[in-house]
């Protein structure tokens, strides 16, 4: 089952489910996000929900997002409250990426190595604990809130200080806190983690200013469990052409840590875990164009597709104007 939210033809918001092929309307509901909240109220699951409410029209979700009309596959009523993050060095061959990027070795000694191939080899080496065991924490930072996100097909802004807008293909986790603080997993999504390559690059302690970017995810919400291996494609398209493209990987079978580490070691901060609020967690990537010398250009358009997903995520570039930020007193 996927879910969509979109604007129907009455300028009002829906949200749409797929199953067998078919997009419908469900009815009653204006987004994913009261459907969740019916979800917790009911005490049953989304599927479940979904067939209270009864299904409505039959439409045509590629025409939606070829009109523009496609949402974020969840967003809160109060932006601040969607919080967006991620985790990196998560995937197999993430670290090597990581070093060639960064002009480093990871053939040293390991008393030689980056710290980026230390925490690489530390997910491998306990990224994947048993059942019921608390395995290593992996590399974290912080995004922002629901104010970055950019919907599918919307451009993408890159701030007029950045000195790079470069893509990466992810999947994000997509959770709602429930009333009680405990985190509940809704399913997943195609990301466009989106970051400044060229700041990481200068240092690695540049990596939280790098991620502090907008980014994007969808078009649609993948309800349940993540499929344990993910082939999928990403592309930079220029002038409707073909710029860079690359397969890319995901799924346990191709990652150092289990999703449910990962989760863990985000859901044990008790900030993260404030009834009502939804996370978009992000899951890390082997595959960026920048590793391969590619320099975006306002316009180009960013494009990151998996079958298993649904519709493809799209969004072009957009670089912001400058804008003069002074901090002024208030005594």
């Amino acid at each position: 089952m996927h879910l969509i939210q979109f604007v129907d033809d009455k300028g009002n918001r829906a949200v749409g489910v797929t199953r067998n092929g078919q997009t419908q309307t469900v009815t009653g509901v204006a987004s994913v996000y009261e459907l969740a909240q019916a979800a917790l109220n009911a005490g049953s699951g989304l599927a479940a929900v979904v067939d209270a409410k009864g299904l409505g029209t039959v439409i045509d979700k590629a025409a939606l997002l070829a009109e523009g009309r496609l949402l974020s596959p969840i967003d809160h009523p109060d932006a601040t409250h969607l919080h967006v993050t991620g985790t990196g060095l998560t995937h197999l061959g993430s670290a090597a990426t990581r070093d060639a990027m960064h002009k480093a070795n990871g053939t040293k000694p390991a008393e030689e190595l980056t710290d980026s191939m230390k925490m690489f080899r530390m997910g491998l080496e306990n990224g994947k604990p048993a059942a019921g065991e608390t395995g290593v924490q992996p590399e974290w930072f912080y995004k922002g809130n629901g104010h970055i996100v950019a919907r599918p097909g919307e451009a993408i802004p890159s701030p007029s200080f950045a000195l790079d807008a470069g893509e990466e293909p992810e999947i994000a986790g997509i959770y709602i806190i429930d009333q009680h603080g405990q985190p509940r997993r809704l399913g997943f999504a195609l990301a466009n983690e989106f970051s400044d390559h060229v700041t990481e690059r200068i240092n690695y302690l540049y990596l939280a200013h790098s991620k502090l970017r907008a980014c994007s995810f969808g078009p649609e919400l993948r309800v349940g469990d993540l499929p344990a291996h993910i082939e999928g494609t990403s592309r930079i398209l220029r002038d409707g052409a073909v710029l860079w493209e690359k397969p890319f990987l995901s799924g346990e079978d191709n990652m150092s840590h289990t999703i449910a580490n990962l989760e863990y070691h985000h859901f044990k901060y008790e900030l993260f875990r404030q009834p009502g609020d939804v996370h978009v967690h992000m899951f890390g990537t082997a595959t960026l164009s920048f590793a391969d010398g590619i320099s975006t250009k306002p316009n180009d358009t960013f494009e990151i597709t998996e079958s298993q997903f649904g519709l493809p995520l799209r969004n072009p570039v957009r670089i912001e104007a400058e804008e003069k930020v002074a901090v002024t007193g208030l005594y």
